[in-house]
């Protein structure tokens, strides 16, 4: 029993850890820089545990019970596909940005005059487009925007609004379960010890994301309210960090690690 715990704690604090690595923060920062109140990052953070939780078990559980053998360009691909996702929520987070920048002389209701572009919110809905200051010059009523749309069309589902950090989070999962996995078969050989270490991990996962999205957007209150245009800086650096991580860990896989070419060597990390 005293080794069955000493594994699940070792599980649990190793999850939590691994919530913290680089590129995990990075996805979950360009997810919540617009973002400011710590019960919706960390319902943020719980989900992208979940999405990676599902695929580490999914994937680990056959590489344990079935002996799943992951060829070496089949692990360079799904680890390709973080660097992609990454790159895409880069870039979603710079064009945003550059969509909200400010400055133009524009023709508005029948007027020239001058209007300007910031990102701002119809509650959960932020978003940006040019308009003016003066009375009735805004060119939609708040319940015309994407978000009311679907809130019309969904009802009462709250839960598609996190659908973006589950799927990432699944995403990070499917590059990491067959590491996880891996080293799990050298150091357990009970597979019922094995995967309830999975699950035990996947919880650590789930709870030291949940921690860092607080923590990421308690710090951008905090900053956002003492900076003006803190939150749109915020997201442009988000934004082009994720887009720079992302390009080099494609050209890694593809190049250094030989996917695109005839010679493949990956080794889970």
């Amino acid at each position: 029993m005293i080794s069955l715990f000493s594994i699940l704690a070792v599980g649990f604090f190793l999850g939590m850890r691994h919530a913290t690595d680089p590129d995990h923060v990075i996805a979950v920062t360009t997810i919540i820089t617009r973002q400011r109140r710590a019960a919706r990052a960390a319902l943020t953070g719980i989900f992208w545990g979940i999405g990676h939780t599902l695929t580490i078990f999914v994937v680990g559980a056959a590489i344990i019970l079935l002996g799943l053998v992951i060829p070496p360009r089949l692990g360079l691909s799904m680890e390709l596909s973080v660097g992609l996702m990454l790159m895409v929520l880069g870039w979603m987070n710079v064009s945003s940005f550059f969509r909200a920048v400010p400055g133009k002389l524009w023709p508005f209701d029948g007027e020239s005059q001058i209007v300007h572009s910031h990102a701002h919110s119809h509650g959960e809905y932020v978003h940006s487009h040019p308009h003016g200051h003066a009375p009735d010059v805004h060119p939609h009523a708040p319940d015309q925007t994407p978000l009311a749309q679907v809130d019309r069309r969904l009802g009462k589902l709250s839960l598609y609004q996190q659908a973006r950090p589950l799927v990432v989070g699944g995403v990070h999962g499917l590059a990491g379960s067959a590491a996880v996995a891996l080293l799990v078969l050298t150091t357990i050989r009970d597979s019922r010890w094995a995967i309830a270490y999975l699950l035990v991990f996947g919880v650590g996962t789930i709870a030291g994301m949940m921690l860092v999205t607080m923590s990421l957007a308690s710090a951008f209150r905090f900053l956002g309210s003492r900076r003006q245009g803190f939150s749109r800086r915020l997201s442009i650096a988000s934004g082009l960090i994720s887009l720079a991580f992302g390009l080099v860990l494609a050209y890694q896989i593809c190049f250094v690690n030989g996917l695109l070419t005839g010679h493949p060597q990956w080794a889970p990390r």
